[in-house]
């Protein structure tokens, strides 16, 4: 799925502090402090390591109940999401291999398709998803770092949430080392969070997502809570004002998707945030590509996401000015690769 890109313009508060400044004077021997006595030292581990099993036990307990709670359709929802995900198994889509044999790259291609990926939208303005391969758009990425921070229901349970973060934190890493971009995980104050819901936490997700993004056009927040089940994740970008520089990201992914298809919706929702917004229906071997032969990331995607912050390019460049800069960007890649 494209990126839904938004520009918002949040409202700033100023806050004066005024310093105070004693009058001088001697300054007086401080007295000893008093030895901290064992209490107040804080929690032991056992206590911390307790207190931990304890939250576990309840966050599973709260899991277990809300799938019992579900409503009709999200309980349908994991059936139907299995039986896609083994259709498209059967069908040899939803592939894992990084570097495919059956489909070579050159610089002619990855060019092009970097053009429609980066320099095109999938939906206009309004967001209406767009025809013939998306509207020209700007490009645009993130100067600021990028905190990934990730959201659970209380359908989550303990297990789903480590494997998660895990998954998350390790993609981060691989991100980063691709772009030369500052991109890791956090567990509060990020810019760019990824929400696990199920789809009866879903539908009530809106004022959650007002907290996330002040000023979130409501439209947005309507796309998320009705969200096709065809889709099986989402993600919208923001940037302030008309600045082509991100500055927020929220990534729907449901819960109820098997393991093949959340990693997937990982690589490719998280990778789209980056500003990679389109996808290209010629974009091979590619995830940015809705026929979901390639479930994750592939060198041709990775190479992608290398052109986008290489710094020859900056933001805001039309397709006609950026072209000719990724096509020599491309070539050194490919050159450096041989």
């Amino acid at each position: 799925m494209g990126v839904q890109v938004r520009r918002w313009l949040p409202l700033l508060g100023l806050l004066a502090l005024a310093a105070c400044q004693a009058p001088e004077s001697a300054s007086p021997v401080p007295e000893p402090r008093p030895m901290a006595r064992p209490e107040d030292l804080g929690p032991s581990q056992e206590q911390l390591r307790k207190a931990r099993a304890e939250r576990n036990r309840a966050a599973n307990a709260a899991a277990a109940e809300a799938l019992v709670k579900a409503s009709a359709t999200s309980t349908a929802q994991r059936d139907f999401y299995d039986r896609a995900e083994r259709a498209l198994r059967g069908q040899g889509r939803l592939r894992r291999d990084r570097v495919p044999l059956d489909a070579p790259i050159d610089a002619d291609l990855l060019t092009r398709n970097f053009i429609a990926i980066a320099l095109r939208d999938e939906y206009a303005q309004g967001g209406m998803q767009a025809v013939d391969g998306g509207v020209p758009a700007p490009l645009r990425r993130w100067q600021d770092p990028v905190r990934l921070q990730i959201e659970f229901g209380t359908t989550s349970d303990v297990a789903t949430r480590r494997a998660y973060r895990v998954e998350v934190s390790q993609f981060a890493a691989r991100l980063a080392e691709v772009t030369g971009h500052r991109v890791s995980l956090t567990d509060s104050g990020g810019n760019f969070v990824v929400m696990v819901l199920s789809d009866d936490e879903r539908r009530a997700i809106g004022p959650r997502l007002a907290q996330l993004v002040p000023g979130i056009p409501p439209q947005d927040i309507e796309v998320m809570q009705a969200l096709d089940a065809d889709n099986f994740c989402t993600v919208f970008a923001y940037s302030r004002g008309a600045t082509p520089v991100y500055s927020n990201a929220v990534a729907l992914i449901r819960a109820e998707l098997p393991p093949l298809l959340q990693s997937s919706c990982i690589h490719e929702e998280v990778a789209q945030g980056m500003g990679l917004a389109n996808d290209s229906p010629d974009a091979r071997p590619s995830i940015f590509n809705d026929d979901e032969e390639f479930a994750l990331l592939t060198r041709h995607d990775e190479l992608l996401l290398k052109i986008l912050y290489d710094p020859r390019l900056r933001p805001g460049m039309t397709p006609a000015e950026a072209e000719p800069v990724v096509r020599r960007i491309a070539s050194e890649l490919l050159a450096q690769s041989l």
